[in-house]
């Protein structure tokens, strides 16, 4: 509603519009990071770093493995080839076992530097 007031003008907006007004404000304030966010963000930062390292090493035992069983299916006929493929697809079987390790492994490492700030941040919160 707009009023002339003596060359005043007032807005007034129904709680629907004010409420979206306040909607699109608050995406263009700098937004603070809260203590919660921050605790999601480092224990996001832990999964994300032991699955990326998981990933890396399963793909390079699932190349290697795949270069070992194209050795052996396509120049299989020559037995220094088929040896060493065997030798190959063998290696990068045991990479893409250590996949699982690394990650439980690096996974653990990554809590353990952590945990102090992680453990700081929940008790400020729980109090």
């Amino acid at each position: 509603m707009i009023d002339n007031n003596g060359g005043k003008f007032q807005f007034s907006y129904s709680a629907a519009e004010r409420a979206e007004v306040e909607r699109i404000r608050k995406r263009y304030l700098p937004r603070e990071e809260s203590k919660l966010d921050k605790i999601k963000k480092l224990d996001k930062s832990v999964l994300q770093k032991s699955t990326m390292y998981s990933i890396i090493i399963g793909v390079v035992g699932a190349v290697l493995l795949g270069i070992g069983l194209s050795c052996i299916l396509v120049w299989g006929a020559i037995k220094l080839v088929f040896g060493l493929g065997i030798v190959i697809g063998v290696f990068g079987l045991a990479i893409i076992a250590l996949a699982y390790p690394a990650y439980i492994y690096v996974e653990k490492k990554e809590r353990e530097r952590v945990a102090p700030e992680i453990i700081r941040l929940t008790d400020e919160l729980l109090k």
